[in-house]
């Protein structure tokens, strides 16, 4: 493994740990590129307002030249509008999800995410078609 895959993963592990996990926001202008980084907190932002406590664990983390693929799970507490979804007060547990990174100069450039949405909203007994 090269300097520079263990490089993009801690910054992966970061946005895990410290945004994510520690709702550390301000982190999200110098984890993204400057271009990824509004989408990223327009995305984020509303999803830790909605799940205060979220808790995101690192599965596996595999990287490979300019690209970190990683798998996680994801727990918490429904306490905001979610998906136009009143606060419910019921959790999620273990939520399966695969991120995909790309990086330039240090900073994430590209995303590409896969997460059970589907499995979110039925353990947080919330209507959702098929």
């Amino acid at each position: 493994m090269s300097e520079q895959t263990d490089a993009n993963k801690a910054i992966v592990r970061r946005l895990v740990d410290e945004v994510f996990n520690g709702g550390d926001l301000d982190l999200i202008d110098e984890l993204y590129s400057a271009t990824l980084a509004p989408a990223a907190r327009a995305w984020i932002t509303p999803f830790r307002a909605s799940f205060p406590d979220v808790q995101m664990d690192t599965v596996e983390l595999i990287a490979e030249g300019d690209t970190v693929v990683g798998r996680f799970t994801c727990s918490a507490t429904h306490t905001g509008k979610w998906l136009g979804h009143e606060p419910s007060g019921r959790r999620f547990t273990n939520i399966d999800e695969v991120n995909l990174y790309r990086f330039h100069n240090g900073r994430i450039t590209d995303t590409w995410t896969l997460e059970d949405n589907l499995e979110r909203l039925t353990q947080l007994r919330l209507p959702h078609t098929p």
